[in-house]
């Protein structure tokens, strides 16, 4: 009944994506104006998969972070990962103002995997028994790395770029038409490729000696879930612009509801990951029209009022 549940509003929301925007379409008019079936193949049908790939895939590579790093509080938005990408898409503005969008992710990417390994690297010294201080330090690294490419923006008259890159385009889904958006494809193979893997993800966040003895390769699956990490937060970025607490809130939702069994709960992730991005993405539709809000704030409301929520309420099993 709940799978039947979730498939019938999943379907509705893309629906209701299709046949929303200032364009005036509905199902009728697909046979009776031309120009409705041209606004649907080429602008709503690739937003829509654009919105689903996005919140799918970043939901899984925050539930891979968390397990990497053995933290809940954790996301690619504020450990580093995404301010990385940054610095990758500044540094090769700098140094090759001509290349493509491919090199441009390429660089984005090889940042984003050095910024998640120092993170990473960083939270190994902190005390297990002070979880909240791996947010803390995460919070204050992700700002580092960001300061980074700020000053070099900034010494260089690239403000205003990189202000397009990781604000202007936050969560700006009106600019995706097809042929903008597929680098976003590379992203979906990766979270399908978690799932096979799962199992070895749930037991790296037991800890590396329980990994050991279990007989599986701890460094090999953390590279492996780092470049998951990378890859998926840099074409994002790259794509549609930094949306933040959609690797963080939703992880958490379907933890608490699935437990840490990433074999079963990763579909879960990747279908609520889409769906609340889908419902953001309508909101941010709707509540101006015809204008649009950026979706990182609508989703950066409901993530906070979410985060808050996961600080304070008492586990399940307390209760």
């Amino acid at each position: 009944m709940t799978k039947l549940l979730v498939g019938v509003l999943f379907a509705l929301l893309f629906i209701a994506s299709l046949f929303t925007g200032v364009a005036n379409i509905n199902p009728g008019s697909l046979f009776s104006q031309p120009d409705a079936l041209w606004i649907l193949l080429v602008s709503r049908l690739p937003r829509t998969l654009a919105v689903i790939i996005t919140g799918s895939s970043l939901a899984i590579s925050g539930m891979i972070l968390q397990m990497l790093a053995r933290n809940r509080f954790v996301e690619p938005a504020t450990a580093g990962t995404g301010q990385g990408a940054a610095v990758g898409i500044i540094a090769v503005t700098i140094l090759a103002p001509q290349a493509s969008l491919m090199v441009k992710m390429i660089a984005a990417v090889v940042a984003a995997l050095g910024s998640t390994l120092i993170f990473l690297l960083l939270i190994r010294r902190l005390p297990v028994d002070r979880p909240l201080l791996i947010p803390l330090v995460a919070l204050v690294y992700g700002g580092f790395v960001s300061a980074i490419a700020i000053f070099f923006a900034y010494q260089l008259d690239l403000l205003q770029y990189l202000e397009v890159w990781m604000h202007g385009m936050s969560g700006e889904f009106s600019g995706i038409m097809m042929g903008r958006y597929e680098l976003l494809w590379i992203a979906a193979v990766l979270s399908l490729l978690a799932y096979f893997v799962a199992d070895q993800f749930t037991i790296i966040g037991l800890g590396k000696e329980m990994t050991l003895n279990l007989g599986l390769g701890y460094r090999q699956i953390v590279a492996f879930g780092m470049m998951i990490v990378s890859v998926v937060t840099a074409v994002s970025v790259v794509t549609v612009g930094m949306i933040p607490f959609v690797g963080l809130v939703v992880p958490n939702i379907a933890s608490r509801i699935m437990g840490d069994n990433l074999r079963a709960s990763l579909p879960w992730v990747a279908v609520l990951g889409s769906m609340l991005v889908l419902a953001s993405d309508l909101l941010a539709r709707t509540i101006r029209y015809p204008y649009e809000v950026p979706v990182s704030i609508i989703f950066g409301v409901f993530g906070a009022c979410v985060f808050l929520w996961l600080l304070f309420a008492r586990p399940v099993h307390a209760r």
